[in-house]
């Protein structure tokens, strides 16, 4: 089973992104692992022998473990299940039939959005109907993390989660269908919905028993701090999954799209895409400063948030380093048909 890529490249080193921000590691990274194992296994979410071989590898505990370094035994739990289920759904629409049907994946949305409206976080809904094990599993995650939150957390979390799924499977499941190579300007913008970054961004608010106003979150400020966090969370995804996706024909990943249309060998694109990152959390530095002058009310609340981010920053980078996920020069990598789960979002008809 080959490693390179579909254009018969071999993987390309990575360049080093700017990252000056400590490592840090949640002190209950174990009992994530463990929690995290028996969650997938009793939801259903992962059951055959060759689908848990990979997602073991991936190491989803000790992600959590990372970007949510501070967070209580409880929580760190809840971000690892939360991070199992955002990467499972990820892979049936990237790497499975479902992203390339447009009526599986409105089904889908049309179950998940049911969940989240429904007043009881959707307990009833997994007592009276059959659904699909990430349906399923989706009311018992928003059950734990929304009972306690405020109704206006619940609505932008709510909104940021069904953007997610909707330019997920209309955006990009629509580029896949037409076979359609997006701009890089389009693709950045909509990244940032299909890589779930503002929901895990939201679960700061979750770990730190934080309430951030809808005027500050909104405000121009916290809008620049967020947006290039996100996107250095991103791009470095990208960097890092580029040979596991283009393995798999993928075209929605930034160092390949400025490969693309940039005309740029793999080599010299990574490089570009790498130092763009770099200069992205620079700009989060900056746009940091910004915030925290504009609102010297709001510090206690605000550098919280913004470690939280910084951590997000961090630990992406050092799990995409080391997760077995990525690693197609070193590890075999694995076919859709033996990790994709066919009725993990319903019937593959």
């Amino acid at each position: 089973m080959t490693t390179t890529p579909l254009d018969g490249t071999v993987p390309a080193a990575v360049p080093e992104i700017l990252c000056p921000f400590p490592y840090r590691v949640n002190p209950y990274v174990d009992q994530a692992r463990t929690h995290l194992a028996e969650w997938v296994r009793s939801t259903g979410l992962v059951t055959r022998d060759s689908a848990r071989k990979r997602f073991d590898q991936a190491d989803f505990g000790w992600f959590a473990a990372l970007v949510y370094p501070t967070a209580g035994r409880r929580h760190v739990e809840l971000m690892a299940d939360w991070f199992a289920w955002l990467f499972l759904v990820d892979d049936q629409l990237d790497d499975g039939s479902a992203g390339r049907s447009a009526e599986r994946m409105e089904q889908m949305v049309d179950g998940m959005r049911a969940v989240l409206e429904a007043p009881d976080f959707g307990a009833s809904l997994v007592r009276t109907t059959t659904l699909p094990p990430a349906v399923a599993s989706l009311a018992d995650l928003w059950r734990r993390t929304a009972t306690d939150a405020p109704a206006h957390w619940r609505r932008r979390f709510i909104q940021h989660l069904e953007d997610c799924l909707l330019t997920a499977t209309v955006w990009e499941g629509g580029n896949r269908i037409r076979g359609i190579v997006p701009d890089e300007a389009t693709y950045i913008e909509n990244r940032r919905h299909t890589g779930a970054i503002y929901v895990c961004m939201d679960l700061i608010d979750i770990v730190e028993h934080l309430d951030v106003p809808e005027e500050l979150y909104d405000s121009p400020e916290f809008t620049a701090a967020l947006n290039a966090a996100c996107n250095v969370v991103c791009w470095t995804n990208d960097v890092y999954s580029l040979d596991k996706e283009r393995s798999l024909g993928e075209v929605h990943n930034l160092a390949y799209l400025a490969e693309y249309h940039r005309g740029l060998d793999r080599e010299t694109a990574l490089a570009q895409v790498c130092a763009e990152t770099s200069a992205e959390t620079e700009h989060f530095l900056t746009a940091e400063e910004s915030l925290l002058a504009a609102y010297p009310g709001q510090t206690a609340l605000l550098t919280p948030y913004l470690s939280g981010m910084r951590t997000w920053i961090r630990g992406n980078l050092d799990w995409s380093r080391r997760t077995k996920r990525y690693q197609t020069a070193t590890e075999p990598q694995a076919l859709p048909a033996e990790y994709i789960e066919r009725t993990l979002i319903g019937a593959d008809r």
